[in-house]
């Protein structure tokens, strides 16, 4: 016969006590801390960690400062569109400087609409 769900609970939480107490007790020092927390603060562990945090922060706050900008940029460009001061944009209409067909002819040639040369 099978115990109900009710009586298990009580002996899987019992057993789960029981093997947390015997691992803390059972591992060994060395295997709970890094030598910082040992008081060996020299250590080339200890730097290449320090080292190891800084270049993490790093790489976060340039990431920060990039995707702020970015915003600070889209603000920039909306308020000189609604003061009509923004530049119009290079269009693909304008000759190129090496005086070669626009773009805007190019899609009228016969061969871009699928036609024949």
């Amino acid at each position: 016969m099978r115990t109900p769900r009710t009586q298990r609970a009580p002996r899987a939480r019992l057993f789960q006590r029981v093997l947390a107490a015997f691992v803390f007790v059972a591992a060994p020092r060395v295997a709970w801390a890094c030598p910082v927390c040992f008081g060996e603060n020299d250590s080339p562990l200890a730097l290449g960690i320090n080292y190891g945090i800084l270049a993490m922060l790093g790489l976060i706050v340039g990431l920060w400062v990039a995707f702020g900008s970015f915003f600070i940029h889209l603000r920039r460009r909306a308020r000189l569109a609604e003061t009509g001061a923004l530049p119009p944009a290079r269009s693909a209409r304008h000759a190129d400087a090496d005086g070669l067909q626009t773009t805007e002819a190019a899609l009228h040639a016969p061969h871009a609409q699928g036609g024949t040369v």
